[in-house]
């Protein structure tokens, strides 16, 4: 049975468990806060706490790729069960794996992520526009057909992005801009919302963009890289209802004990449900 497009299963999700993105990023210095080892012992500890914690409450987990790989095919074999354990009890799984290639190669990669038969399955993965938007048909094509969701880098919350999305196209646009109204072209006449988002960082005090493209925008940089809840309405305008912010060590500084890492998740969905009404 083919399942709801992502879009509508991402709102029914922010509606019903709030908008809110938790990270799973075990890297060293989280794993050694934590107590554990920087080893597969550890990573399998960390990822196991933090599903069982928060993937029956946040309505999406963002496992960070490369923290897993950095172990080989060990670590991996740990992504693979917490994206099993994790859609299970009903969180979206967004895979942060940053892909983008052309051809064949980023068929492969669609096939890893957006094939429902394939062990790292998820409900969306992140994406990179910047060997030209064409080149993630693949991705977008596999995407429309198993239901899930494809999140393409616009504005990212690093500073040095800005040399290469700032740029201005031969048409006066910015290259972020050209990638956004590729991405609002995707999700026409999609409702609820498209399943195409972007990835817009919550630190830009403002986008300078036009981000009305009827699909969701993942927001990172809340908590430790210094956005706040409160600056969503300024950064997102309009489309603040479709942000979905994303907070990693916020949330995870708050482990290993289980309690801790629910009270903060909760906390920062209250904190954003609070900033949007407002905005």
């Amino acid at each position: 049975m083919t399942q709801e497009p992502f879009g509508a299963r991402l709102r029914h999700a922010m509606d019903t468990r709030g908008p809110l993105c938790v990270g799973i990023d075990p890297h060293a210095a989280l794993l050694s806060s934590w107590g554990l080892g920087d080893d597969v012992a550890g990573l399998e500890r960390f990822t196991r706490t933090v599903v069982e914690a928060l993937a029956d409450r946040v309505a999406v987990l963002k496992p960070q790729s490369a923290f897993f790989e950095r172990f080989g095919s060990r670590g991996v074999a740990v992504l693979e069960k917490a994206v099993e354990e994790a859609r299970a009890a009903g969180a979206l799984v967004l895979m942060d794996a940053k892909r983008g290639d052309i051809g064949s190669t980023m068929e492969a990669y669609a096939a890893t992520y957006l094939d429902k038969d394939s062990p790292l399955y998820s409900d969306a993965v992140t994406v990179s526009p910047y060997l030209g938007f064409g080149s993630l048909r693949p991705a977008l094509d596999a995407a429309a057909v198993s239901g899930s969701g494809v999140f393409v880098l616009a504005l990212t919350s690093n500073p040095e992005g800005a040399e290469v999305q700032r740029a201005t196209a031969a048409d006066g646009r910015s290259l972020a801009q050209v990638m956004l109204d590729h991405m609002a072209a995707e999700n026409d006449g999609a409702t609820p919302l498209g399943s195409v988002g972007a990835v817009v960082g919550a630190t830009l005090g403002d986008a300078g963009a036009d981000l009305a493209i009827n699909g969701p925008l993942l927001a990172p940089g809340i908590g430790a890289q210094g956005a706040t809840p409160a600056d969503l309405p300024g950064v997102f305008g309009a489309a603040v209802g479709n942000v979905v912010p994303s907070v990693s060590r916020g949330v995870l500084r708050h482990g290993p004990d289980a309690s801790g890492l629910r009270e903060a998740a909760g906390r920062f969905a209250d904190e954003v449900r609070a900033a949007v009404s407002d905005g």
